[in-house]
């Protein structure tokens, strides 16, 4: 089963997902926010999600950022809605400035930098990554 990512934002939403076995995080989509929920069930109806890995919006200092509420909301929705397939939050701090980081080291021109859709499934993808890389060391430390 695969691991689904979510980079939530205001307008548009960074997805990404594993292969079958959650080994490789690719990037899958950049939707509209407000086709997001439609999006996932239709994705999940095709193929077999363990859980939702999104975003969890915070400030540098910790504190949650403007965004988080939208977040919860869609999060408290999804429970209600899709209680078999388990949404979890994972820390999303500097997930946009990796994203750019890794463009600039891809070597990608500047327009493409810019192309803020690539950047939120970018991002979508660091925070899915970054997710499996501490489940592997929390495995590790049992």
């Amino acid at each position: 089963m695969r691991i689904l990512s979510v980079d939530y934002g205001r307008k548009r939403t960074g997805l990404a997902v594993t292969d079958p076995l959650q080994l490789i995080a690719g990037g899958l989509a950049t939707v509209a926010t407000s086709e997001l929920f439609d999006y996932l069930k239709n994705y999940i109806a095709k193929e077999p999600v363990e859980r939702i890995v999104i975003g969890e919006p915070r400030q540098p200092n910790g504190a949650p950022s403007e965004n988080m509420s939208r977040v919860e909301q869609f999060v408290n929705r999804w429970r209600k809605a899709v209680p078999d397939v388990p949404i979890e939050y994972y820390d999303e701090r500097f997930t946009s400035v990796l994203a750019h980081q890794a463009m600039l080291q891809g070597g990608l021109r500047k327009k493409t930098r810019q192309d803020k859709a690539l950047v939120d499934e970018i991002s979508a993808t660091i925070i899915l990554q970054d997710y499996m890389e501490s489940r592997r060391f929390a495995s590790l430390n049992k």
